[in-house]
C-alpha cells in the first residue's frame, strides 16, 4: 500500500513538472504568412413576392369588432384558397389583434382591431390577380426577395468569383514577395444579401382600383446582389 501511494506520488509530482515544462515553452510565431480576403458578387431579378392585405375596425363593443374582422378575413380566404399552389401562392393570415383605445380621461372609449392576409411566392401574376379579387381587405404592404432556391443558385456563383479572386490575390502577393508557392492556413466564407428597394404599396393599390375593382395590383420586382466574402490566411514558401 506504501509503494502505490509512493508511486502515486512520484506520477503526479512528474506530471506537474510536465505541465511546469509545457507552460514555459514559447511558441514561435508563424512566419512569411500574410491575411488577405476577396469578394464575389452577382445581382439576380427578385423572384419572390410578398403582398400583405390588411383591415382595421373600431367599435364600442369589442365582440362586434372581432366578429367584423373575422368575416372579413374569411371572406378573403376563401378567395385566396381558390388560387393557392404550393410554392407559386401560398396563402398565411398575418397579424391579427384587438386592443383598447382610452378617452382621455383614461376610460376605455372603443376598441380597434386589425386582421391581415399574406399571398406569397414565385407566380407574381396569380398573386397579384388574387388580391385584385379580395374586396373585403385592402393593400398594405408589398415586399420583395429571393426563394431560397435562387438563393443557393447565386451564392454558387458569387462564391466561385470569390474563391478564383483569392487564390489569384495569394498566387500574385507570393510572386510580390518573392515567394514561389503558398499553402492556405485558414479560410472563412460568409455571404449576405443587400437588402431590395422599399416598395409604395398605397400608389400602387390606388392605382388598381382606377383600373378596376377586380384588377390585378401593379408590381415590379427589383434586383438583389448576393454578396460573398471568402478571407483567411496562407503560408508562403520559396
Amino acid at each position: 500500500m506504501k509503494f502505490a501511494i509512493k508511486t502515486i506520488a512520484a506520477s503526479a509530482a512528474l506530471l506537474g513538472a510536465g505541465a511546469a515544462f509545457s507552460q514555459n515553452v514559447v511558441v514561435a510565431p508563424p512566419q512569411n504568412v500574410v491575411q488577405l480576403s476577396a469578394n464575389g458578387q452577382v445581382e439576380v431579378t427578385q423572384d419572390m413576392l410578398s403582398l400583405t392585405l390588411a383591415t382595421t375596425k373600431e367599435g364600442i363593443d369589442p365582440a362586434v369588432v372581432q366578429a367584423q374582422l373575422k368575416s372579413a378575413l374569411d371572406g378573403a380566404l376563401t378567395e385566396a384558397r381558390r388560387a393557392a399552389v404550393p410554392g407559386q401562392l401560398d396563402v398565411r393570415t398575418g397579424n391579427f389583434s384587438l386592443y383598447p383605445r382610452y378617452s382621455k380621461e383614461g376610460r376605455i372609449a372603443s376598441w380597434q382591431g386589425t386582421a391581415e392576409l399574406v399571398l406569397e411566392g414565385r407566380d407574381f401574376p396569380r398573386i397579384t390577380t388574387t388580391a385584385g379579387k379580395i374586396s373585403t381587405l385592402a393593400m398594405r404592404r408589398v415586399g420583395f426577395g429571393l426563394s431560397p432556391e435562387q438563393r443557393a443558385k447565386v451564392e454558387t456563383q458569387a462564391q466561385a468569383q470569390a474563391i478564383e479572386q483569392f487564390k489569384t490575390k495569394a498566387a500574385e502577393l507570393t510572386r510580390s514577395f518573392g515567394f514561389q508557392r503558398y499553402t492556405l492556413r485558414e479560410v472563412s466564407v460568409n455571404s449576405d444579401v443587400g437588402a431590395p428597394m422599399p416598395q409604395a404599396p398605397r400608389m400602387m393599390a390606388m392605382a388598381a382600383k382606377m383600373e378596376g375593382a377586380d384588377a390585378p395590383v401593379p408590381v415590379e420586382a427589383g434586383k438583389s446582389t448576393v454578396n460573398v466574402n471568402v478571407s483567411g490566411s496562407v503560408q508562403m514558401a520559396p
